[in-house]
């Protein structure tokens, strides 16, 4: 599944005013979570300024809480749903706006390291972007991961 419109080019940046629609295309199963955020319908709530100003407590609370971390704690996991999960984060993890780029980092990533795990379940689903983005903050705290970035 794609989000990159025909004849796009996918490496392009998204704006940071974007990033909640493309959360609510590429993981509707955040739409609920979204709606009740916003009290609105979430395909309302996700262009409004609103939504991407405050793109830190809609990461946390209609993405990383709702929808990833109950699959990468299940016992079975929803497999696509974990791809397509990674490939968001994959879209914005290293953009250009501190804005974004530091709300993937301290609500989806930083979030990996508060249960043993995490980042190992993680790991097989996440692109290039994030599995580097992921070992510079295993490096920064000082955590090893066997089989990550610990051999």
């Amino acid at each position: 599944m794609s989000d990159v419109p025909t004849g796009a080019n996918p490496a392009q940046e998204i704006l940071a005013d974007e990033i909640p629609s493309l959360l609510l295309r590429m993981i509707p199963e955040s739409a609920a979570s979204i709606a009740e955020m916003f009290h609105r319908p979430a395909d309302v709530a996700v262009v409004t300024e609103e939504a991407w100003v405050r793109l830190y407590p809609l990461l946390a609370e209609c993405f990383t809480t709702p929808v990833l971390m109950p699959e990468l704690e299940s016992d079975s996991p929803d497999t696509e749903l974990l791809h397509r999960c990674w490939d968001f984060v994959e879209r914005i993890v290293a953009h250009s706006t501190e804005h974004v780029s530091g709300a993937v980092h301290f609500e989806v990533l930083e979030q990996l390291l508060n249960a043993e795990g995490l980042v190992e379940a993680a790991w097989p689903y996440m692109r290039p972007h994030t599995r580097a983005r992921t070992l510079k903050m295993l490096d920064s705290f000082d955590v090893r991961v066997r089989g990550i970035n610990w051999r």
